[in-house]
């Protein structure tokens, strides 16, 4: 158990043989993360990844401040989790090759294919919701003190299923927001100073919109949004257009593309040689049994890492357009994380835009719903910080997207079908009543445990 500072922590990785596990661990050792944890458990139930992981944690160049935590590997939530203090869940169920299936199902119907919007996202939601719940009850079984960081895509629905068991032990994460934020407080000459109470931001978790940055001298957005040649200095600025970010008065985050432009991107996605699992891979294809018997395993897994994340929303952009080192630099799910896991194991304050229970926040939802916002966290968990009412675009879109949220979540726990067709043929980006009888009967053919599962 952690120390009254909070050292001496013990973290699951639930999903520990995860390609981005070791993004987590370099930063245990570095500045305010230092010396946080002791202890490493990577869990996973293909422990050769996890041991291949493990090997490229052990090489890992030393990042200064402190010890590096001790890492063992296990396959058994029954031998993982007692003494866990906190948990980070990052499982992808179904793998990579599930990943193919939930695009490909997708676009044969006509439809989006992509991991966590529209079909695909649905699909993929019904198998992580049913592993992420065993874990949960596993936890409240073995270490019911323990805190869950969920990054489990899809991130926010997980989260909001997870909560009937852990309730607020239970804090969702996801790094576009924060990304998009840095990125646009950047290029607005912005100084945030660790603090977000000049940060206006709401939405779901892939679906959100920067509506304010105000630095104690006014609100910079505006000005930004109308200056083309600053915006085309950032990943958000470019991918949407100075039209388009006039007309809606806020900057929204990445994954509106597949909303405002979704001719183009489901043009580009159909018209491409391969879907975004399918080059990841192509791209890890040997990698595992290769980091396992590398001389420098770390040196091999950066490459691939710096490989993979330039091909990130490569739908959004040219054919010989280059994703921007800053871009790059602009978020990171593992300090998001990181200072979450910092703040409930010391109490220190730290606000950070994370996926939580709505309350009172936007009345116009359900105060169960998992919202994306500006959040404070300490040793007590995570709560909103007050936000502005929603325009009536953004309750509109909000809504819809989380009634189909409500209704996926209640197919994937109660095991009911229509809830399931429910859910696809009430996404905006689902245009059809037969597409969505079309995609669903096209998962249960692809997943055969799905078809298996509805009750009765």
């Amino acid at each position: 158990m952690p120390t009254a500072n909070g050292t001496g922590a013990t973290l699951v990785i639930a999903g520990g043989g995860g390609f981005r596990v070791p993004l987590v661990y370099r930063a245990l050792s570095d500045g305010p993360f230092a010396g946080l944890v002791s202890d490493v458990v990577l869990l996973d139930a293909l422990p050769e990844r996890a041991q291949a992981i493990a090997r490229v944690l052990d090489a890992m160049p030393a990042a200064g401040g402190g010890p590096a935590p001790s890492v063992r590997v296990e396959e058994r939530l029954e031998d993982a989790l007692p003494g866990a203090d906190i948990v980070f869940a990052a499982v992808r169920s179904g793998g990579t090759e599930g990943r193919i299936l939930d695009e490909r199902v997708a676009l044969s119907a006509g439809l989006l294919g992509q991991e966590t919007v529209g079909a695909g996202g649905i699909s993929y939601a019904l198998r992580s919701i049913p592993d992420m719940m065993r874990v949960a009850a596993a936890m409240r079984d073995l270490a019911p003190k323990a805190w869950l960081i969920n990054f489990t895509n899809p991130a926010g629905m997980v989260t909001e299923a997870v909560s009937t068991v852990l309730g607020s032990r239970v804090i969702g994460i996801c790094d576009s927001a924060s990304g998009l934020i840095t990125r646009a407080a950047r290029a607005a000459q912005v100084d945030l100073r660790g603090s977000l109470t000049g940060v206006d931001y709401v939405g779901l978790n892939h679906l959100g919109w920067l509506r304010g940055l105000d630095d104690g001298g006014g609100d910079r957005l505006p000005g930004l949004l109308a200056d083309p040649l600053r915006l085309s200095g950032f990943e958000e600025g470019r991918l949407f257009g100075p039209d388009l970010l006039r007309v809606l008065g806020a900057l929204p985050n990445e994954y509106l593309f597949y909303y405002y432009f979704h001719r183009e991107a489901l043009l580009s996605i159909r018209s491409a040689d391969r879907t975004r699992g399918e080059i990841l891979r192509d791209q890890q294809r040997g990698l595992y049994p290769g980091l396992a018997a590398a001389d420098d395993p770390f040196a091999v897994w950066e490459d691939a890492r710096r490989e993979r994340e330039s091909g990130y929303l490569a739908e959004a952009r040219a054919a010989d357009e280059e994703r921007d080192e800053a871009d790059l630099a602009g978020g990171g799910y593992e300090r998001v994380a990181l200072q979450v896991m910092r703040a409930l194991l010391t109490g220190t304050r730290s606000e950070l835009v994370l996926n939580v229970r709505n309350g009172s926040t936007f009345p116009g939802l359900p105060e169960d719903a998992v919202v994306e916002v500006p959040s404070v966290v300490d040793a007590g968990g995570a709560r909103p910080l007050p936000a502005a009412p929603l325009t009536p675009h953004q309750l509109g879109l909000m809504s819809t997207v989380k009634a189909v949220e409500q209704q996926t979540i209640r197919a994937a726990v109660h095991r009911d079908r229509d809830s399931a067709l429910r859910a696809l043929a009430g996404h905006p980006l689902v245009d059809s009543f037969h597409a969505a009888v079309r995609v669903l009967a096209g998962y249960e053919e692809s997943f055969p445990a799905l078809k298996a599962s509805w009750a009765g």
